[in-house]
């Protein structure tokens, strides 16, 4: 179960623009001033970052769009959030960015995502989105600059899904955010923590903050996410209800926040990641990460030959993340004593503390190529190093 779910069921997509639209008018297909998030710069493409496949792989064939027709955009508001909940952004959904299918994922006003998008973007304007792939599109379309999506949790693991669609998709990762979540104990003004009978928000939020909630003896109700959680306390008006949320829902839907830090688990931390349509250009001024993505061939001691690449040049692998491949999942290896095998065909995705400008990070992909089926530079980006 993807550990999103319990932050907010979603994904926000940013822009900040400063270009006339007049210059979009040759990539985003003619779109009208009802979508002013244009490009603010493009970096040159080095040749160590170009995507690379031995042998093609069919879960990373990319998706193709039509240009989404202008009367199917939806209008989005360019004067930040307000307490009148009516006049909020609406999140983008499948159908403005021309998505043929839904995740069942969830983005409102008020999410962590948000946050995350605050933290490495101060000044930029956030828009939600209803989907993770309908924020991977919207890039693609160039409706955005960028998207900040979660991709792990300290305490509930990696978000598959994000796994998946960096794969099926064609962009970048160009940073990364680290936040700590800070579950907080909503309530309507005027309401002390003591008259609450119940409790809404997602269900592993409500799981996370499970020593509070017991401790005040309230009724925990499951929501699609906390900032939906946040909002419907909000608009029903219900006295005796309280939601758990973030404190930027509190100040958007104008509620009170009875307690902070209530989750139970104090080293709450979400790593989310940064994809735009063209990558960075790596350097060595401050520490970088890599993440990459492969798969090699079944035989003994064949995936300690790929890791060992990094090791025998001291760069240290920050995560490794295994996922099916999709379109071949088993594979059927024949043995004369024995009779046929069945194994599961891996695909491997690793981030290690290394940039791409440094000799000995191309040193060890060019070697891990001769080794590997497939091989994909996801992207080479700046560390966050401040929680």
């Amino acid at each position: 179960m993807a550990f999103d779910l319990f932050l907010h069921k979603g994904a926000f997509i940013w822009g900040c623009s400063s270009k006339p639209h007049s210059q979009l008018d040759s990539h985003s297909g003619g779109l009208t001033d009802n979508l002013r998030y244009q490009l603010v710069h493009k970096c040159t493409i080095l040749s160590v970052l170009a995507q690379k496949a031995a042998i093609p792989v069919e879960d990373e064939k990319p998706l193709v769009h039509s240009p989404p027709d202008d009367n199917a955009l939806l209008h989005i508001h360019n004067k930040g959030f307000h307490k009148d909940i009516n006049m909020l952004p609406k999140p983008l959904t499948s159908i403005d960015v021309s998505s043929s299918a839904s995740d069942g994922s969830k983005g409102l006003p008020g999410a962590y995502s948000e946050d995350a998008a605050l933290k490495a973007y101060p000044k930029c304007e956030t828009v939600p989105c209803d989907e993770f792939e309908a924020a991977f599109k919207a890039v693609e379309l160039w409706l955005v600059d960028k998207a900040v999506l979660p991709i792990e949790n300290s305490i509930d693991g990696s978000i598959h899904r994000n796994y998946d669609l960096l794969l099926r998709h064609r962009l970048h990762i160009v940073g990364e955010v680290q936040l700590r979540v800070n579950h907080c104990l909503l309530g309507l003004p005027g309401v002390a923590k003591e008259e609450l009978k119940s409790v809404v928000s997602h269900p592993q939020a409500l799981a996370q903050c499970e020593m509070v909630l017991n401790e005040l003896g309230v009724d925990k109700i499951g929501a699609h996410d906390t900032a939906a959680a946040a909002k419907t306390l909000a608009i029903n008006c219900l006295r005796h209800n309280g939601a758990i949320a973030s404190s930027r829902a509190a100040k958007i839907y104008g509620l009170d926040i009875l307690a902070e830090g209530i989750q139970d688990d104090d080293a709450n931390v979400t790593r989310f990641l940064v994809l735009a349509r063209e990558p960075i250009i790596p350097g060595t001024d401050r520490p970088y990460k890599t993440s990459i993505v492969f798969s090699i061939e079944e035989g003994p001691g064949v995936l300690f030959k790929a890791l060992s690449v990094f090791s025998m040049r001291n760069i240290n692998l920050a995560k490794i993340e295994s996922r099916p491949l999709k379109q071949r999942p088993l594979r059927v290896v024949d043995d004369s004593n024995e009779g046929s095998a069945k194994y599961f065909d891996y695909l491997f995705y690793i981030d290690f503390e290394a940039s791409m400008a440094e000799p000995r990070a191309q040193n060890a992909l060019g070697q891990l190529q001769e080794i590997a089926r497939f091989l994909r530079v996801l992207g080479c980006y700046p560390m966050d190093t401040h929680v």
